[in-house]
């Protein structure tokens, strides 16, 4: 397939994406106003609602028992207090080997440990592979995944530009929901991916990862589209892609969201 219709097959995908999701049109941003030949300055931190009298969410479990070796230092709150103690994801990966912490490891083909830009500033979690991530060992390649790649795309951003993982690394039988264990023996991973890339946003995809990353058994329903924090980045949950395959409804809302961490980044809508 010759460049050009690489990137009109994307362009197709992403209208589709805002067609679904009730968006008519999208203005034009305002022209930028001129700069002054000076340094850029650092972005400021997106501002971040947070209900009053909220604790601060706790640590996930799994920080003990079959997690991450020690070899590197890693602080016991994440994110890391220096660069020296941040792993990176090849050292992650490494340190995750051929793993055998839960009763999924029998019954997967590949591990699926995530993709994309080490150095993203945004990060996108789901709950674990289904089929098609089995086969593959990447995440979100099946249906699902071609939804999500159409609403990454609809805020401005490429596959390889952003991260994508999930809660749990093994597809649990018949895709079923991983259950606590499960996620506790990958729970040290994970928070050593999110502390590695240090993304300036999360993006919860589904009740699982939302709920596993807070702390917080609130339904999703209730959750989404309300700014939390875990571990001091921001996090906004939302509904899983999988679930707009069955309720297609709900994308409206969906991009809601998007188009507030699209905000949260000082990034602006691309042109439809």
């Amino acid at each position: 397939m010759a460049p050009w219709d690489d990137i009109l097959a994307d362009l197709r995908g992403h209208l589709v994406w805002l067609a679904d999701a009730g968006v008519g049109e999208i203005p034009a941003p305002p022209p930028a106003p001129k700069r002054a030949a000076a340094p850029a300055a650092a972005l400021p931190a997106p501002p971040v609602p947070h209900r009053a009298g909220a604790p601060p969410p706790p640590p996930l479990a799994g920080e003990g028992g079959a997690g991450i070796r020690r070899s590197h230092p890693v602080s016991n709150t994440h994110p890391a207090s220096s660069p020296e103690e941040k792993l990176t994801l090849l050292q992650i990966r490494a340190d995750l080997g051929d793993c055998r912490r839960c009763k999924l490891a029998p019954g997967r083909k590949n591990l699926v440990f995530g993709v994309g830009n080490p150095s993203a500033e945004l990060v996108f979690v789901g709950e674990g592979p289904g089929s098609e991530e089995d086969l593959r060992g990447e995440p979100f390649v099946g249906p699902a995944g071609q939804l999500l790649d159409r609403m990454i795309a609809a805020m401005g951003f490429s596959r390889g530009q952003v991260y994508i993982c999930n809660v749990v690394k093994c597809r649990p039988p018949k895709n079923r929901n991983p259950e606590p264990d499960e996620m506790d023996a990958c729970a040290p991973f994970l928070r050593a991916q999110i502390a590695s890339i240090r993304p300036k946003v999360l993006v919860a995809l589904g009740k699982i990862a939302a709920q596993h990353l807070l702390s917080d058994s609130t339904p999703i329903t209730r959750m989404r589209g309300r700014w939390r924090k875990y571990a001091g980045i921001p996090l906004m949950p939302t509904f899983h892609p999988a679930y707009l395959l069955r309720n297609p409804a709900d994308k409206g809302k969906v991009w809601e969201d998007l188009k507030a961490v699209v905000t949260a980044l000082g990034r602006t809508l691309p042109k439809a």
